[in-house]
């Protein structure tokens, strides 16, 4: 038997260490373990309630506005606000084209390094690499000379001296097979997704004010306004001046800009990432039996497509349970509770109870490390990350929670595409269960988000030409006008799963917080019953060809994508107290 420990591992967007015990060349057990201290809530506590959106997002510089949606909703929902449907469009149009950037950035530059191998693509053949990217996809981009182009580029980034993302990789290490041409392809891909980044994040700058971290937002809608007279009056050519400096968002030439930018994000999904995606699932079909998990799932649902109060959701909501994908259940927040058995807080003396969010608490517990050397095996207490669980169960939440909702829901776009894609690769919906199928997942959500923007756009164009200019409803602004007490609470989805936000609101101000987020769900430590979180689950039988290198370690847990920042936010040491950093012994860089 040998002890793997990997802290930190990298390519995710926070601190995480991950413990798993190998035996016989496959993983038996697992451990997840967030390792900074989970803060947010305690900020919160005192402030405008107005404000929570504004700090709530700083839980993470990655899930750009994902935690301002769900916090000004859940403020809404305390004081019984219904925004108008230019603000609905708008919070649209800012979370699907930055869950659809994200779910990019997530492949290439995070989990891609795992599959390809950067030798083999920069001996690879430009010529050979066009014909291998030309029958996977018609984009007509893919000629020799764009594929030399990308070669020369990181040859000379590697010969630098500084080969930042692409050092101590895991090159020519015998699970990664890649063929030479298909790295290339890959590794070009990887290049241009930079520049595809830098290009889309315009998209927040337009209608957030800013990225990453959005500022339009508002209790009751959005703080944004078009010129005077919409869309059409600026369309006549009142205000030339627009022509000289950025353009007003909800303006004619801002809401062309938008349009444009939906355009090139799709284009880049439909004719670059599916392909790639699934040129490296055909060619890794075997990963689609390794990283299975839980087995149930879960979505809250997210961005409304009418104005209704139980609203239809492009992103389904529901539940996937024993693996069973003829039936959907339905969610309830009522369902939701956290434990903190092996997590580094205290619920008075009763910590292995399951808490409700909206009665939960965060009080940090920490009581160090007794040896310079720590094993996760046997403490009782492990990680920054509570446990959720829905009716007292772990679930799987994300892109493939998502679309196994939709899949089980019956006859539909889901199900299409997911019938598309499994036959294409010769396998069953039920081999979505795994590490490939997190994967797979995470590039046909990406491709239906990215089909719907330009309507979303074209819907908020149209409305705006009819006169109606309402992007919030102002008197909800007034704490004067709300209760004087008030609970609410919002459920949606992020990049990486379901989000929740519960606030108690006295007088205006912040009674409580609770946040759950999805790398809360996934990455979460065993419960009080001992019950594994779903990643820690997804571990258990990954094969392991050499310790000292645990890439297929790494595949599995990159396909969930974690953001332990989503899910533990800070850590102070304070005056006078001295915290020791040290290099775990044996431990894998």
């Amino acid at each position: 038997m040998t002890r793997i420990a990997i802290d930190p591992v990298t390519r995710v967007g926070g601190h995480l260490r991950i413990e798993a015990e190998v035996t016989n060349g496959v993983v038996t057990d697992a451990w997840s373990s967030g390792t900074m201290f989970r803060g947010i809530e305690l900020i919160l506590r005192g402030r405008d309630a107005r404000d929570a959106w504004l700090l709530a997002q700083r839980v993470c510089g990655t899930c750009t506005g994902v935690h301002a949606l769900a916090s000004v909703r859940a403020v809404e929902d305390a004081i019984g606000v219904t925004i108008p449907r230019n603000a609905r469009l708008i919070r649209n149009i800012l979370a699907g084209s930055q869950l659809v950037q994200d779910h990019v950035v997530s492949f290439y530059h995070r989990h891609a390094l795992d599959w390809v191998d950067l030798p083999a693509g920069l001996s690879a053949d430009p010529v050979a690499t066009s014909a291998f990217a030309r029958s996977v996809s018609e984009r007509p981009l893919s000629n020799p000379s764009y594929f030399k182009n990308a070669q020369d580029r990181l040859a000379r980034f590697i010969d630098s001296g500084q080969p930042g993302p692409f050092a101590n990789g895991y090159w020519s290490h015998p699970a990664i097979t890649l063929p030479p041409e298909a790295s290339l392809m890959v590794l070009a891909h990887y290049l241009e997704a930079l520049d595809l980044q830098r290009r889309t994040t315009r998209i927040g700058a337009l209608l957030g004010g800013k990225n990453p971290h959005p500022q339009t937002f508002l209790v009751g809608g959005m703080a944004l306004s078009p010129p005077w007279g919409g869309p059409k009056h600026s369309m006549a050519g009142e205000h030339p001046q627009q022509l000289e400096r950025t353009p007003e968002a909800l303006g004619a030439r801002g809401l062309s800009d938008l349009g444009d930018l939906m355009t090139q994000l799709r284009t880049f999904v439909e004719q670059v990432y599916v392909p790639d995606v699934l040129a490296i699932a055909g060619h890794y079909v075997d990963w689609a039996g390794i990283g299975r998990g839980l087995g149930s799932y879960l979505s809250f649902g997210d961005l409304p497509e009418d104005d209704a109060s139980q609203p239809a959701l492009l992103l389904p909501s529901g539940r996937v349970v024993d693996a069973d994908l003829t039936k959907v259940a339905m969610v309830d927040q009522a369902g939701i509770a956290e434990t903190v058995a092996h997590s580094h807080y205290s619920y008075d003396g009763d910590d292995d109870a399951l808490r409700p969010p909206a009665e939960g608490r965060t009080e940090p517990r920490y009581a160090g490390p007794k040896a310079p050397v720590i094993s996760l095996e046997g403490s009782a207490k492990y990680s920054w990350l509570k446990a959720p669980r829905y009716q007292g169960q772990p679930m799987e939440v994300g892109p493939l929670a998502r679309l196994l909702v939709g899949y089980a829901a019956g006859p539909g776009d889901a199900r299409a595409r997911v019938d598309g894609v499994v036959a294409r690769l010769g396998i069953g919906p039920d081999a979505l269960l795994s590490t490939l199928g997190r994967t797979v997942a995470r590039a046909i959500e990406a491709q239906v988000v990215a089909g719907r923007l330009g309507g979303w756009i074209g819907d908020l164009t149209a409305n705006l030409a009819t006169g109606d200019l309402a992007i919030a409803d102002v008197a909800a602004w007034d704490p004067a006008t709300w209760p004087r007490a008030a609970q609410g609470w919002a459920l949606g989805e992020g990049p990486r799963g379901a989000v929740g936000h519960w606030i108690r609101i006295v007088d205006g101000r912040i009674a409580d917080y609770q946040i759950v987020d999805a790398s809360t769900w996934n990455a979460s430590p065993r419960d009080a019953k001992g019950g594994r979180g779903p990643l820690e689950e997804a571990l258990v039988g990954t094969p392991v060809a050499d310790p000292a290198r645990p890439v297929e370690i790494l595949r599995t847990v990159r396909s969930f994508d974690p953001c332990p920042a989503c899910a533990v936010h800070l850590l102070g040491a304070g005056p006078g107290v001295r915290v020791d950093l040290r290099l775990l012994e044996g431990a894998v860089r």
